[in-house]
């Protein structure tokens, strides 16, 4: 599980390729070197025939989005899953270098620009027996997150769990509508939405020094590590049981009830629309199709 800023996104193409994109270029080689060990056993022998890469990506940057997306695409390889999993949590107010508010700028948008950017490669890779898979990270915290759509860059008034909250729970929206343009389309692309839970990871280094020291002391007891927060990510890229099925909210590796409000259709196809304006991409999801 890479829930942290400078580990964006992981996509995965055909069975032997993993590509980790990140803005870190030390942690990502690290990353690869560790699934290298992790895929050969002591006499040289593959165990998995996985092909780590990295490449260089930060979601707090439409230009560095475009950059990965041409040399991913220069790669030739199928896309099968893409996991987007990069979050910056509670930060102080200021803002990406395209001048979107930072929660919402790379929490979401960044995701929903460099899914965009993708979806014909997972189109194209998708099959009727095996479908291409998104699988999108957000939160617990979309339950008492409030879409902003006249001030989605929190200007009016900003408060750090405000915007972190609307930032999880646009990507709660953007994967259902996401979802039915695919089915529409007739695309052999699921979309599903996954809660990893309390995970202890450095996505609460931005925390108050009161909340650092009541982590610190019980996150044995209350967080899980992050092996575990990456289960049910995990589960919606490869199970069989998901062969097939969008537009769900996973937890614990269960389809559970997002808020209700996330079920507006109206409202998805509305932040759908908007976001095409703000990453400057066509608005395919402007009409069904």
């Amino acid at each position: 599980n890479l829930p942290r800023k400078d580990s964006n996104a992981v996509t995965m193409g055909a069975r032997e390729n993993l590509c980790i994109s990140g803005n870190d270029e030390s942690e990502g080689q690290e990353a690869v070197r560790k699934i290298k060990e992790e895929t050969v056993n002591g006499k040289g022998t593959i165990l998995y025939a996985i092909v780590p890469t990295f490449l260089h990506c930060d979601l707090a940057s439409m230009k560095s989005i475009r950059q990965f997306v041409q040399q991913f695409r220069a790669k030739n390889c199928p896309l099968h899953v893409l996991v987007n999993n990069a979050g910056v949590m509670l930060v102080p107010e200021r803002k990406t270098e395209d001048g979107f508010e930072e929660h919402f700028g790379l929490n979401y948008l960044g995701h929903f620009l460099l899914t965009n950017l993708l979806l014909e490669t997972l189109k194209q890779s998708g099959t009727r027996s095996r479908n291409a898979r998104v699988i999108t990270v957000s939160s617990a915290t979309h339950y008492v997150g409030r879409l902003h759509l006249n001030d989605l860059q929190s200007r009016c008034s900003y408060s750090p769990h405000g915007a972190y909250a609307q930032s999880k729970l646009a990507l709660v929206l953007f994967t259902y509508r996401l979802q039915h343009l695919m089915t529409a389309d007739g695309s052999h692309v699921t979309a599903n939405v996954v809660d990893p839970g309390v995970v202890n990871t450095e996505l609460y280094k931005n925390v108050c020094w009161a909340t650092k020291v009541v982590k610190w002391m019980t996150a044995w007891l209350f967080f899980k590590t992050p092996e575990e927060g990456a289960s049910t990510s995990i589960y919606a890229a490869v199970s069989p049981e998901l062969e097939g099925v969008g537009g769900i909210y996973l937890y614990n590796e269960q389809r559970t009830k997002s808020t209700d409000v996330s079920y507006d259709e109206e409202l998805q196809r509305r932040l759908w629309t908007e976001s095409c304006k703000m990453t400057r991409i066509s608005d395919v999801g402007s009409r069904d199709l």
